[in-house]
């Protein structure tokens, strides 16, 4: 009887501690950075969460440009940067890796008097050219090559953020070379954007769509790309109905990329945190579950296996 106690002891003593470590991770991450990526980092937060009650994670969105200053002076733990890593970047230590992906949409307000026909007609990319880089297009007229004289206002971002340089990238330029009336932050330029019937902006996916019904915002329409230049929008180029329309559309490469792209977490050199490398881990494996449903595009198996082999 006592031999038996002793190996039941034994047994518990081997077994039990490596179940009770993983169920006490303890720790905090601090998180900043793209508004694009905030609401996918709050899910996955809450998740991990639940598994790991005793982590603090701290999430804070204030634009891509500030998410990586944080990351590289160890001021945030994780940079939410929803851009391409510059080599600069790379040279301070930055570690990026990729989670997601999605894209920037150009935007208009539904009250847009024109709202029908540029649906039908899409905007072409030198058109997008004469709005944010040149300033030629001082109408809706001039942007849909028709005799309208409709004004239109042109918004851009005011902080250093992703989305503007993604989108400043698909115009061959970067963000300090786009014009407009600066607003601060994604929510802010789709505000600007809904309230003005003559504007037009850029808005990340999910400050355009509903996360319930997966159509768009009341207020904020998308403005469809005329990708082949024909001067209209052929069925092929006619996915922005739906949440799911736009993503399948991303993800079978028929809307350009950029604006398409992946979005990043960068910290300041390979992560050895272990609480920051297991929320690492979580959110390349077990948090892709919840990636289509927040309204973000997955990333292909083959990828999500680069990733996690850069965290290991």
């Amino acid at each position: 009887m006592k031999k038996l106690l002793i190996i039941f002891l034994l047994t518990s003593a081997i077994t039990t501690p490596a179940k009770s470590q993983d169920r006490k991770l303890k720790g905090n991450i601090s998180i900043s950075g793209a508004f694009a990526l905030y609401p996918m980092a709050v899910k996955w937060a809450e998740e991990f969460k639940k598994i790991h009650p005793e982590v603090k994670i701290d999430i804070s969105a204030g634009g891509a440009g500030k998410g990586m200053t944080d990351a590289l002076t160890g001021t945030a733990d994780i940079g939410m940067i929803s851009r391409e890593i510059n080599p600069e970047e790379l040279k301070k230590g930055a570690y990026p890796i990729a989670v997601t992906k999605d894209a920037v949409i150009p935007t208009m307000s539904d009250k847009n008097p024109l709202l029908d026909f540029i649906l039908r007609k899409g905007v072409k990319q030198k058109a997008f050219t004469k709005l944010w880089i040149t300033g030629e297009a001082k109408t809706w007229g001039k942007v849909l090559g028709v005799k309208a004289t409709l004004p239109v206002h042109v918004y851009t971002r005011s902080d250093a953020a992703g989305a503007a340089e993604t989108w400043a990238k698909y115009l061959g330029k970067k963000q300090e070379d786009l014009l407009g009336v600066g607003v601060f932050g994604d929510p802010g330029l789709a505000t600007a954007v809904k309230k003005d019937a003559s504007g037009i902006g850029f808005n990340n996916i999910i400050y355009i769509y509903d996360s319930k019904t997966k159509k768009q915002a009341n207020g904020l329409r998308a403005v469809p790309i005329d990708v082949n230049n024909n001067g209209q929008i052929d069925s092929d180029e006619n996915f922005y109905n739906t949440l799911e329309e736009l993503m399948q559309a991303i993800a079978d490469g028929k809307y350009p990329s950029p604006p398409a792209r992946d979005l990043y977490f960068v910290t300041k050199g390979k992560p050895t945190n272990p609480v920051v490398t297991e929320f690492l881990k979580y959110v390349l494996v077990e948090g892709q579950k919840f990636v289509h449903e927040a309204g973000y595009i997955s990333l292909s198996k083959d990828h999500i296996s680069t990733e996690i082999n850069k965290v290991k």
